[in-house]
């Protein structure tokens, strides 16, 4: 195949696929560029726009937005511009965050039943299998990017997994096309670049037909996944737990085969990514190791995994709790550190206002042997004990609030109040809230 089979490549595509409406994921490079001048040289059967995201990390983004625009009108395609701010304190590289940055924005602008087209070839699947290849990924990641899958609301379309990128560019070139150079692109520092630039071309010097195996290989590891697709499904279905948890010894037993995809499905269901397979080989060594008085965690990278009272717990990453923090607090809503959420007195009468010139309370988290004698309890007893009782997660103990009236204390949170906590309350007209975030 040839540059000039590109439009009849896509033509036949189209058919196959039948969108409604189609969004062409436009960055201005060549490769983008020849996917939309292409389609939109065929009959229009469909609706077609272009999106554009300008991530703001190059100094000449603002004119490569004006180029896509200017190269929209062309076509008589209308591009919209989405511009986006790149995290860069998610624990991942530069690259990584961007493209995470990038795909956010594609999700939340498809509209329902609309196909976002991707420019994506088959240099770009070659590199995606060796890189999660290097990554020690199984049958799932070595089966590269699919053609068509679901996404936001909508669909993801890479019409070009089957051809190379240098047909792309000589599509390009014999039809003139201005497209953007991303100096990015010739990073050596970035592994997708330097598989790009260095390891592939030594690969296919000497062994000719790499390209084409290792495509060959990815297609075969598709179907693997298809299989264990369904079979990871269905024991997801058995191990998942009321409360959003996972049976962690049956998850341990499940075949190596199941194993990761399971958690993949799990964690991404709670929208969280699953650590490396190398990684949840030691959450499994550590589940059998488990003794009754230890809690085994693992990092995600974006959160971490608890093992507690038998059960595998998610959490994203959460804002840490200074040691020190505490506060005077005289009933007016008070935003706790660490996202923990917002307290407050309610009056019950809204000309009640006598709790909110009383600073005579003060909130802290715990820090050790906290007591407290709950409304109706025979008994003080330790916070420890209490929140075994009532099962409440370790990591969740340290970012409840305590609500103190001199040295005593009054509320755990809105879990228990004491009764000197609720005659003070009662006495004011108010009542106590914690909104949780």
């Amino acid at each position: 195949m040839d540059g000039s089979d590109l439009p009849s490549l896509l033509a036949r595509k189209l058919a196959e696929a039948a969108p409604p409406r189609l969004c062409v994921g436009y960055s201005g490079g060549a490769d983008s560029t020849a996917l939309l001048h292409a389609l939109a040289q065929l009959p229009r059967a469909f609706e077609l726009r272009a999106l554009h995201v300008d991530h703001g990390l190059h100094a000449e983004s603002a004119r490569w937005t004006e180029h896509c625009k200017r190269f929209g009108t062309t076509l008589d395609v209308p591009v919209e511009i989405v511009r986006v701010q790149v995290a860069h304190d998610r624990g991942e590289g530069l690259e990584a965050a961007a493209r995470h940055a990038r795909h956010a924005a594609f999700a939340a602008a498809i509209q329902p039943g609309e196909w976002l087209a991707l420019a994506h070839h088959r240099d770009d699947q070659i590199e995606t299998v060796l890189l999660k290849l290097l990554r020690g990924a199984g049958p799932q990641g070595l089966g590269g990017m699919r053609e068509v899958r679901g996404f936001g609301a909508g669909m993801l379309w890479r019409p070009l997994l089957e051809l190379p990128r240098v047909e792309l560019r000589k599509y390009a070139a014999e039809h003139g096309l201005a497209c953007i150079d991303d100096p990015s692109n010739t990073d050596l520092r970035l592994s997708r670049n330097y598989l790009r630039a260095e390891i592939v071309p030594k690969l296919a010097a000497h062994w000719p037909h790499a390209a084409e195996s290792i495509a060959h290989s990815a297609a075969l590891c598709r179907e693997a996944t298809s299989f264990l697709d369904a079979q990871a499904e269905a024991a997801l279905t058995s191990l998942r737990n009321a409360d959003d948890t996972l049976d962690a010894r049956d998850w341990a037993a499940l075949p190596d085969a199941l194993r990761v995809p399971v958690l993949e499905r799990w964690l991404h269901g709670l929208g969280l990514r699953a650590p490396p397979p190398a990684r949840c080989e030691e959450l499994r060594r550590q589940i059998e190791r488990a003794r009754e008085d230890r809690e085994p965690c693992i990092a995600l990278p974006c959160g971490e995994l608890h093992l507690w009272r038998g059960a595998l717990h998610a959490l994203p990453r959460r804002s840490p709790i200074p040691d020190d923090w505490e506060t005077n607090w005289n009933g007016a809503p008070l935003e706790l550190p660490g996202g923990v959420g917002v307290l407050a007195l309610c009056a019950a009468s809204p000309d009640d206002r006598t709790a909110l010139t009383d600073p005579s309370l003060r909130v802290r988290f715990r820090r050790g042997g906290e007591r407290i004698k709950p409304a109706g309890d025979a008994h003080t007893r330790e916070l420890r004990d209490l929140f075994q009782r009532a099962g409440i997660p370790p990591w969740q103990r340290g970012r409840i609030p305590l609500v103190f009236r001199g040295g005593e204390l009054l509320a755990v949170g809105d879990l228990w109040t004491s009764d000197a906590g609720i005659a003070w309350f009662a006495g004011r007209g108010v009542h106590m809230t914690w909104r949780r975030k």
